[in-house]
């Protein structure tokens, strides 16, 4: 297994984000293809490959966060890239915003690798203006070997035993730390009731006092140490920790997850729309879309590339066998709009609680 650098994707889109992002602008570069993606989502030499295969050459610019890339693409009305890579609420945001190209079904032959259940995501039935690139669940990732009783609920997280205090950590970004709550509560991740909200804020609250951190990116560093015990989890994230330390485990509470989903847009401002539809179809090639399963340990909505997936790789990492009948059943993060603003401001007085 390749190693790979993790990236973040934090969703965080507000009217107040998109506003403030007008201030940022895109970088002039020059390329026949231009794609903004996260590092290390892709192999290093699938730019090499696509010419190879297209005659077709082009260049990857990578961007932290969808925040950032949103901010450039906003600013600049979607010039200046081709191809970006985006979670699902901010494709949904784009689209709304006009900046998406419709894709063209026939310019992606293998559209038709799909998984059936990829092809109806809420946020986009139809893949009209976005294709899936991977997706899957939020968690409870820790140490089988250190804790006692494994856990099945978000309140072992969020009222930890005193065995696990100050051994926890929950993932910092709005939506996800809102997510644990909500889930906890019974409601929608993407609920916005004020009187819910008010629960789950006082929840979060209370689970604060409990955490070792708050923490995006070196939750399974710290589980792979023993400085945590139980962490929520990105699944691929939580395959970073197993790769290196068997003894850690990855389990969805019985609450449930939010399905989350990492896309492929075109910009509508794209001077180059059918070589973009050339590498959408090439990234969706069974064993292109394999390289990204096994070596970002992220599910692809790819039925063929997850088929062809070795069965020690699987056993490895159990949670990459979820099958795509069960994972479609959890809720898929959307964009809520104007009520981002509420969530921006409960998790700040979360964080801003004694």
């Amino acid at each position: 297994m390749t190693a790979t650098s993790p990236r973040r994707r934090a969703l965080k889109v507000s009217s107040i984000a998109l506003g403030l992002a007008l201030a940022l602008s895109a970088p002039a570069i020059a390329a026949d293809l231009v794609i903004s993606n996260w590092d290390g989502y892709m192999a290093p030499d699938a730019m090499a490959a696509f010419k190879t295969a297209t005659g077709v050459s082009g260049e990857v610019v990578v961007h932290a966060t969808n925040e950032e890339i949103m901010g450039k693409l906003i600013a600049a009305g979607g010039k200046g890239y081709d191809v970006v890579f985006v979670s699902s609420p901010f494709a949904e945001v784009l689209n709304k915003l006009g900046l998406t190209e419709p894709m063209d079904h026939a310019k992606i032959p293998n559209l038709a690798n799909l998984y059936p259940e990829a092809t109806k995501l809420p946020h986009d039935v139809g893949n009209s203006f976005s294709v899936p690139y991977t997706w899957g669940t939020t968690g409870l990732c820790y140490r089988s070997d250190l804790v006692k009783t494994a856990p099945t609920s978000w309140s072992d997280l969020l009222a930890p035993s005193d065995a696990l205090k100050g051994k926890t950590t929950m993932l910092a970004t709005d939506r996800w730390l809102l997510a644990a709550g909500q889930l906890d509560k019974g409601f929608s991740v993407n609920e916005t009731d004020p009187v819910k909200m008010a629960e789950v804020k006082d929840l979060l609250i209370s689970a604060k006092k409990t955490l070792l951190a708050y923490d995006d990116t070196t939750f399974y560093s710290k589980l792979v140490s023993g400085e945590a015990l139980m962490v929520q989890a990105w699944d691929g994230w939580c395959n970073y920790g197993i790769a290196e330390k068997p003894e850690i485990k990855y389990v969805i509470p019985r609450e449930g997850s939010d399905l989350w989903v990492d896309t492929m847009v075109v910009m509508k401002a794209s001077e180059h729309k059918e070589d973009a539809f050339k590498f959408i179809n090439f990234m969706l090639d069974a064993k292109n879309h394999a390289w990204a399963a096994q070596n970002i340990d992220y599910k692809v909505p790819n039925k063929p590339a997850m088929e062809s997936l070795p069965a020690d790789f699987l056993a490895k990492f159990p949670n990459m066998a979820m099958p795509v009948a069960d994972l479609v059943k959890f809720e898929q993060l959307r964009d809520v709009g104007e009520a981002q603003r509420d969530y921006s401001k409960i998790v700040s007085e979360i964080k801003a609680a004694q």
